[in-house]
């Protein structure tokens, strides 16, 4: 994990304090299993103390560890119908037999804190949060490649080949959507990437049409048949 200096984090907190009249900024972050995006965000927490997750509502039941508030707000399912009949919900789905969504209070709050808020979803729900919230900023993480994605995959140790497979299959149609966000960043070395994410943040880095051309050929890589 990295981890930001004693002195970055005094200029980070005096930076905070002096910009925190202004509004937060939503940046939705996508990517395929594998990809380190986790890792990233994780990493990115640490550098920069004006950054928050959103936290998610779910109707699944908690697991071991898990608290209310911190990792989802957990509702019941006529709760969740019900904010879905107000419009309380930036996106939302249903996966399997639960339901998960992103409320728009939530993000107001944080937002209007002044607190940047990063929401980590798939490509389908960053087109619904981007038709809900149109100045939200969409990232997208890659792989190198698709043979370092499929190292990643079978370094976690935890499927079996079947998975690893579908895993892939997967990745590529997640991927051969990556054109539809604002910023992609490729985690070939990781601290790099954290920093590029941190640009991104801060609003220093350019769009994806700048490097669009040198993406095509990694995109040609990632996105053939398994």
């Amino acid at each position: 994990m990295l981890l930001a200096s004693h002195r970055e984090r005094q200029e980070s907190a005096i930076e905070l304090m002096q910009n925190s009249a202004r509004p937060g900024r939503l940046f939705v972050i996508a990517a395929p299993s594998g990809a380190g995006k986790t890792s990233l965000v994780k990493a990115l927490l640490d550098r920069e103390p004006r950054v928050r997750v959103s936290v998610s509502h779910t109707t699944r039941k908690p697991r071991q560890h898990e608290m209310n508030g911190r990792d989802y707000f957990f509702v019941s399912i006529p709760e969740f119908q019900a904010m879905i009949a107000a419009d309380a919900f930036v996106e939302h789905a249903r996966v399997f037999d639960n339901f998960y969504g992103t409320s728009r209070a939530a993000l107001d709050q944080a937002c209007g804190a002044g607190y940047d808020v990063i929401l980590e979803i798939d490509w389908q729900g960053a087109r619904q949060v981007r038709q809900a919230l149109p100045d939200c900023r969409l990232v997208f993480i890659l792989p190198p490649s698709r043979a370092a994605l499929e190292i990643r995959l079978r370094n976690r140790r935890t499927d079996n080949e079947e998975v690893i497979q579908r895993r892939l299959r997967d990745a590529v149609g997640d991927m051969s959507h990556c054109r539809e966000f604002d910023f992609v960043i490729i985690n070939d070395d990781f601290d790099r990437a954290v920093s590029d994410l941190q640009h991104v943040i801060r609003g220093e880095s350019t769009d994806l049409a700048a490097g669009r051309a040198a993406l095509e050929p990694l995109l040609r890589d990632l996105l053939a048949s398994p």
